[in-house]
């Protein structure tokens, strides 16, 4: 596993990149680069994302940028996010795209209430480490789902389910103990 240069992280769909639980992540892991980064769309003042694979396009193509900004190897970048921007990476980096890890904060696993609309056909071509943070009631995803499904990841997985947390983390404890999981994981792997 190459040394880790840097971390990517994207907000969710209605969110942005100033997401307390981004900046907190930014702010814990210094001296290691963190690159909080909008959509284009966002970017552009629009609310609404096109579809995820306009998307995980987009980031393939902006790796170079994105890399180059932080001055480091693809490949010695863990790249992440909330929600749709976890789920976007992850996309692309099975895809092919070069990283050295996935941080997915409340990865979206299905729609509420549509367990049956996974969101998990990419598991099986992503080879890195992952880390999944959820909430024990996120209606994207339950822990017994998760479980059920992370077999599929060829990588390194841990998965950490905060007790009573929702899809968003609605407390500084709650924060607290994603910024603890993140930098503990990022650690190992590093």
């Amino acid at each position: 596993m190459p040394m880790i240069e840097g971390l990517v992280l994207f907000p969710g769909s209605g969110g942005s990149k100033e997401h307390d639980t981004l900046v907190a992540l930014q702010d814990s892991l210094s001296p290691l680069p963190v690159l909080r980064r909008e959509f284009s769309y966002r970017r552009a003042g629009k609310r609404v994302p096109p579809r995820a694979p306009k998307l995980v396009a987009e980031l393939i193509q902006e790796q170079q940028l994105i890399t180059d900004e932080l001055g480091c190897q693809p490949d010695r970048l863990i790249y992440g996010g909330r929600s749709m921007g976890g789920r976007i990476c992850s996309m692309a980096v099975a895809a092919g795209m070069p990283a050295a890890g996935l941080v997915l904060l409340s990865y979206p696993l299905h729609p509420p209430k549509k367990p049956d609309k996974l969101r998990v056909e990419h598991f099986a071509d992503i080879s890195v480490p992952c880390l999944f943070v959820s909430g024990s009631n996120d209606p994207f995803g339950c822990p017994e789902e998760f479980n059920q499904h992370l077999t599929q990841i060829n990588g390194r997985v841990e998965a950490k389910y905060l007790e009573g947390g929702g899809h968003d983390p609605k407390t500084q404890d709650h924060v607290a103990a994603i910024v603890q999981a993140v930098n503990k994981w990022v650690i190992s792997v590093a």
